[in-house]
C-alpha cells in the first residue's frame, strides 16, 4: 500500500491482554508513586482510550499505596497524574 509523500502509516497496537495489564498496573503503579513523592507530578503520552483507561487505574492504585488523593487529567494525547488539591472545609462541625 502506497502512503502520500511525507505520511507514515497509523502504527497498528496490539491490546494488552490481561496478564500484561495485571503487570502493568503494578509495575507502573509503584513508578508512579515514586515519582509523585519526588516532583510532585507524572505526565505520560496516553493516546488511545486503553492507555487512558491503564493510566487512570494506576492514578487511583497510587492514591490508595500513598494514602492521599492523587488525579489524573488526559487531554487525548498526554495524561497528568499529580496529588489533589487539598481544599479548606467550608462548612464547620460543632
Amino acid at each position: 500500500m502506497t502512503h502520500p509523500s511525507g505520511t507514515q502509516p497509523a502504527p497498528r497496537r496490539t491490546p494488552l491482554d490481561a496478564e500484561e495489564r495485571v503487570r502493568s498496573e503494578v509495575n507502573f503503579s509503584q513508578l508512579v508513586a515514586e515519582h509523585l513523592v519526588a516532583k510532585g507530578r507524572f505526565r505520560i503520552t496516553a493516546d488511545s482510550p486503553e492507555m487512558v483507561d491503564l493510566w487512570q487505574t494506576v492514578a487511583r492504585r497510587v492514591g490508595e499505596m500513598l494514602q492521599r488523593p492523587v488525579v489524573s487529567y488526559a487531554n487525548g494525547r498526554d495524561i497528568v497524574i499529580t496529588f489533589a488539591q487539598r481544599t479548606p472545609n467550608l462548612t464547620t462541625q460543632s
